[in-house]
């Protein structure tokens, strides 16, 4: 298959700025791979989409959005415990009802349909979305209408899993952890995930390949990669500042890891 406090965003011009800090979710510690503390449910959008979020929206007060971009021939069941999980943290995730997310279109009509659904007076997510802090991930195809949509201003950070060729990484607007697996056939990291990450200099980007993964290790549960992805958009997301020692400062948990066979950090990101 080919498939808080202040914290950090970063503008368009990839400069780290500070952002006020918004209605914080209940903390999880360091425990990114376990399940939030939220009920989940989810639902059909109507317009081309698997909704996945919290059963009860407003514990993070306005919660989060990730849109998600299956791999080829995937449907959002295929990676529906990874994406529940991310809803457990507070999350409403849009998983694009397509096998053919590379353009990115459907993954941002997902953001289309949550933003006018926060507008309507009766729906459920009316006034519980924060469009303003906004991720996109994807696996395989999905990876590259990740970056895609990362193209778009809404779309604050993305995490392009394995990704196809679609997209240009000059176009992203903001921080990047582009991942690969180290068994990987598909997209090989040397020839395909590795020159991606190295042309995004103009934003803060980290590479990660996870240790014994192969294409079809982010199915299901996302296995090892289920953690990080996590951490990163509670950080950049969620300002939550446990995830940030995950990633930068002195520290950087992930760093030394051994679930990675490879880590990198660009200038951008260390200088975070």
């Amino acid at each position: 298959m080919f498939i808080g406090a202040v914290a950090l965003t970063v503008a368009t011009t990839g400069q780290a700025v500070a952002a006020p800090a918004a209605a914080s979710c209940p903390s999880v510690g360091h425990n990114w791979s376990g399940p939030g503390p939220f009920t989940v449910t989810e639902q059909q959008s109507g317009a081309g989409h698997t909704i996945y979020r919290p059963a009860n929206l407003g514990g993070c007060g306005k919660h989060p959005v990730i849109l998600w971009g299956n791999g080829t021939f995937a449907t959002p069941s295929i990676y529906a415990t990874l994406l529940r999980h991310w809803a457990s943290h507070g999350f409403i995730v849009a998983a694009a009802n397509t096998t053919q997310s590379g353009s990115g279109s459907e993954m941002l009509a997902g953001l289309d349909y949550l933003t006018a659904q926060n507008a309507k007076a009766g729906s459920v997510f009316y006034g519980k979305v924060d469009t303003s802090k906004v991720g996109a991930s994807g696996h395989s195809q999905g990876g590259g209408g990740t970056i895609n949509a990362g193209a778009d201003a809404r779309v604050d950070t993305t995490v392009p899993i394995e990704p196809g060729p679609q997209g240009v990484i000059g176009q992203l607007k903001g921080p990047m952890f582009i991942l690969g697996g180290q068994h990987d056939t598909v997209v090989v990291p040397l020839l395909l995930v590795i020159p991606r990450y190295n042309a995004a200099g103009h934003i803060p980007a980290i590479y990660g390949e996870l240790a014994g993964a192969t294409h079809l290790t982010p199915t299901g549960d996302g296995g090892g990669f289920r953690g990080p992805i996590t951490a990163w958009f509670r950080y950049f997301l969620m300002n939550d500042q446990a995830a940030y020692g995950e990633f930068f400062g002195p520290q950087c948990g992930n760093c030394g890891s051994p679930i990675w066979s490879d880590f990198r950090r660009n200038a951008k990101a260390q200088a975070l």
